[in-house]
């Protein structure tokens, strides 16, 4: 049966921002808004997969208008007429018409592409993602709570709503204030003392001051923290490793399994805070996943604010790798509105893994019109 690419649509999806959150702010004058763009590839044997790419200007240089202008006028033309299942010449196609700088280039918009042939595949070939990774896995992911505030008076009504909601384990972000933040940690372990508390400062810190600050919050109780400088700061990566005082996660620094490697080698990380998304999808995602763990480092869950699609596929791949810790998707936490049948529905601070062939949900079409 023919199943070569006939296809490639895009459909851009506006979710509404139901609270403060600092990445879903807009340029001046605008609207909080979070922006995604919906992908949907058809086969000649009229088989539909479903993906979905989720840029964020105020987190990486990606958004929507070059999301939707990359994939109709570089990717679509390269892709049609391939074969679905040909990952690696698809992954070459993609790294020829739109060439990487340090790593790979425009990783979010070829998410949406990697989300949506994974999805076609799947269903054609009636798997879910864990029957066809060959993994048992787990069927619920516990979820981590977002603390992004500017008041310590805040703070303590953003923690109360998590614990009324069934959440357990929070993650703050920190960053540049150390002062404030040491603070902030302070306050939500004495509100949750034995959940786990992750520290995340988006590449915030300078040198100098993640030097200070890490092992004062190791004091405190918190286990990790994640992108405390600049993803080029790589001798401070050094640094703070030879420190030891916490363990040190890379989020925005590692978007493919390239350099996740040659970071390792050079003694940059404990761990990675993994975001399907970031890594352009769940191919390369799926690879960082499987070296972490061959490295005895450690493996956590994140996200960029994915709704619908892209939380499927985030879900998906930690299921399927039986995540340790509670997994930082937050989509339930600060965005309304759904694209799916079956809308996600959190339960005690957690959400089911899809079981579905593919991502393992299905779109509603006719409320992608309801975003616009």
């Amino acid at each position: 049966m023919n199943h070569q690419i006939a296809r490639i649509e895009t459909f851009l999806v506006h979710y509404r921002p139901v609270r403060y959150f600092k990445f879903l702010e807009g340029p001046k004058g605008v609207p909080p808004r979070r922006p995604s763009v919906v992908v949907k590839i058809t086969a000649e044997n009229g088989g539909v997969g479903w993906g979905q790419s989720v840029p964020a200007h105020r987190w990486s240089y990606e958004t929507h208008e070059t999301v939707q202008s990359t994939i109709a006028h570089y990717l679509s033309p390269e892709l049609l007429g391939m074969d679905p299942f040909d990952d690696e010449a698809i992954q070459a196609a993609m790294q020829r018409i739109i060439a990487p700088s340090f790593s790979t280039g425009q990783p979010i918009c070829k998410a949406g592409i990697d989300l949506a042939l994974f999805d076609l595949t799947g269903k054609l070939l009636g798997q879910t993602a864990a029957q066809r990774w060959k993994q048992a896995g787990r069927d619920s992911i516990p979820l981590s709570w977002t603390v992004n505030v500017l008041t310590l008076g805040d703070a303590e009504k953003v923690v109360s709503e998590g614990l009324a909601r069934g959440y357990r384990s929070f993650n703050v972000k920190v960053a540049p204030d150390a002062r404030f933040d040491l603070e902030l940690c302070r306050l939500v372990k004495r509100l949750v003392p034995a959940g786990f508390l992750w520290a995340d400062a988006n590449g915030g810190y300078t040198e100098v001051t993640a030097l200070e600050v890490a092992p004062r919050l190791a004091d405190i109780g918190v286990p990790v923290l994640e992108q405390p400088l600049p993803a080029s700061r790589l001798t401070g990566y050094q640094r703070l490793r030879k420190q030891g005082a916490l363990p040190i996660i890379m989020d925005e620094g590692v978007v493919s399994s390239i350099e996740l490697e040659e970071f390792i080698q050079l003694g940059l990380l404990d761990g990675v805070a993994i975001k399907v998304a970031r890594c352009g999808g769940l191919g390369d995602a799926r690879r960082q996943v499987k070296i972490l763990q061959n490295a005895g480092l450690l493996f956590l869950g994140s996200g960029l604010t994915d709704p619908d699609l892209s939380l499927a596929a985030s879900l998906s791949l930690f299921g399927a790798y039986d995540l340790k810790y509670p997994a930082a998707l937050n989509a339930p936490q600060f965005l309304e509105g759904c694209i799916l049948r079956k809308p996600f529905e959190v339960v005690d601070g957690a959400l089911s893994v899809p079981t579905g062939p593919g991502l393992g949900v299905e779109v509603d079409e006719a409320r992608l019109t309801d975003f616009l």
